[in-house]
């Protein structure tokens, strides 16, 4: 009689025990999905701190006065071109 008691206090126990883990288990999966989706929000920053960073050196480039003169010399170019298409068109 003693060792069925034994044997239902060790299956107690280990019964405990399993639900203790099945319980860190649940909650060790939601922490993982958490930083996942932080990880996820940090690589979309990332990007779009990347392209804020691209621009700013794109612009910072272009801020050299002959390099903006020519710039806007094509600029003037291609607007003009348009205009010369919309006048063909309208005719």
């Amino acid at each position: 009689m003693q060792e069925l008691q034994l044997l239902k206090d060790r299956l107690d126990a280990l019964l405990k025990k399993y639900t203790a883990v099945e319980a860190e288990n649940i909650r060790l999966k939601n922490t993982v999905t958490d930083q996942l989706k932080f990880i996820e929000s940090l690589n979309h920053k990332l990007t779009s701190l990347e392209d804020n960073m691209l621009a700013h050196q794109i612009g910072k480039s272009v801020l050299d006065g002959s390099e903006k003169e020519k710039m806007r010399r094509q600029i003037d170019n291609v607007i003009s071109e348009i205009d010369k298409i919309m006048n063909t068109l309208n005719d």
